[in-house]
């Protein structure tokens, strides 16, 4: 079952509208459009509004799209929109480097079709005490390379902190296929490291059907894949045993 936030799909629209107006207008107010603040501005918009759930495409076309209530929605969107944007720019994230492309997405992959590589998670576990580990790098490879990352909120090497004990996550880029409906099958290893603890290796699978990008569709629910607890035990414990 497929459950839809309409207005999720509208925020992410008019956002993206706005930016591109922007930006033909030749930004006038000087605004950052990079990825990030995009992002930011999307999420200061969703946080403001109710949303508003369907199962799949069956309620989307019980809604009225032209009634009275679902411009006003739309007006109230836009004017969150702006106000968030100028949020954003007055406080931009230090740590974004603000340079990308806000279109990257929409631009070099909107209607082509991709494998979308949902997102990773876990959690790791000292295999003595059973506790969650902290202050270890982990990473996810593909054969021979470390993967790359959808954009640069998502780190590989992940380094885990006491701030979420024992848990990582990873957002792989997605990967252009030859059409869409094609399985494809990407074979993943997560590896860690750290001098107190002996290397881990996990080797997993994840199927994935292409599909037609688009720019305002994600499902939490279909694109997080979790893995098994992982254990690692601390250095030279196998040898003293």
């Amino acid at each position: 079952m497929d459950i839809i936030n309409t207005n999720e799909e509208i925020v992410f629209k008019i956002v993206q509208d706005i930016f591109e107006s922007l930006q033909s207008a030749k930004n006038p107010e000087n605004f950052c459009l990079c990825e990030q603040c995009r992002l930011d501005t999307i999420c200061y918009t969703l946080n403001r509004i109710n949303p508003q759930y369907v199962v799949s495409n069956r309620g989307i076309t019980r809604m009225d799209f032209h009634s009275t209530q679902r411009q006003q929605l739309e007006a109230d969107i836009t004017y969150l929109a702006f106000n968030g944007l100028r949020l954003v720019n007055h406080n931009m994230r230090s740590t974004a480097s603000h340079d990308e492309d806000f279109s990257f997405f929409t631009r070099s992959l909107e209607h082509k079709p991709i494998f979308d590589i949902p997102t990773i998670v876990g959690r790791i576990f000292d295999g003595r005490s059973f506790t969650p580990i902290t202050d270890v790098s982990v990473e996810l490879w593909s054969d021979t390379e470390r993967v790359e990352m959808r954009n640069h909120n998502w780190q590989n090497p992940y380094k885990v902190f006491s701030s979420t004990p024992g848990a990582f996550s990873f957002w792989p880029m997605p990967v252009i296929a030859e059409g869409p409906g094609v399985n494809r099958v990407f074979k993943y290893s997560i590896k860690v490291h750290s001098e107190d603890y002996d290397v881990f290796t996990h080797f997993f699978d994840i199927p994935v059907i292409s599909k037609v990008y688009s720019a305002f569709a994600y499902s939490a629910v279909d694109n997080t894949h979790k893995l098994p607890d992982m254990y690692i035990f601390p250095s030279g414990e196998a040898d003293e045993e």
